[in-house]
């Protein structure tokens, strides 16, 4: 039986190189592809894919979801990096996960969470 092995998100961007930049500079990605109309950032072994979109509303209406081994220490080396990113604080939510929210420079929402303990999430 095939695998899936990994999952990479495809966000909407109105300006690939900005796109990039902003994650490469607010957020400590690498940036592993910048093409015509397209791009890839790395972060941790998790890629973000780009593709071209000038309708903000749907980069508003878009998200990801990320799991991570310490949401808070991700927080706190993003807070010394994201200065220009909308960041919410570390919460730990009714349904079993401590998270925290960035939005980036188009509006597509990237959501950071752990399990809490005890939660078996």
């Amino acid at each position: 039986m095939g695998r899936i092995s990994k999952a990479c998100p495809l966000f909407p961007a109105e300006n690939i190189q900005a796109a990039l930049a902003f994650y490469k500079d607010q957020l400590a990605f690498n940036v592993v592809l910048d093409m015509d109309g397209y791009g890839i950032v790395e972060r941790d072994g998790t890629e973000i894919h780009f593709w071209p979109c000038e309708d903000r509303n749907i980069a508003e209406n878009t998200s990801a979801y990320f799991r991570t081994d310490d949401v808070d220490r991700l927080h706190a080396d993003l807070t010394k990096t994201a200065n220009e990113a909308r960041m919410s604080e570390p919460t730990d939510r009714d349904w079993g996960m401590r998270e925290f929210y960035v939005w980036d420079l188009n509006g597509n929402l990237l959501r950071f969470g752990q399990p809490l303990a005890g939660a078996g999430a």
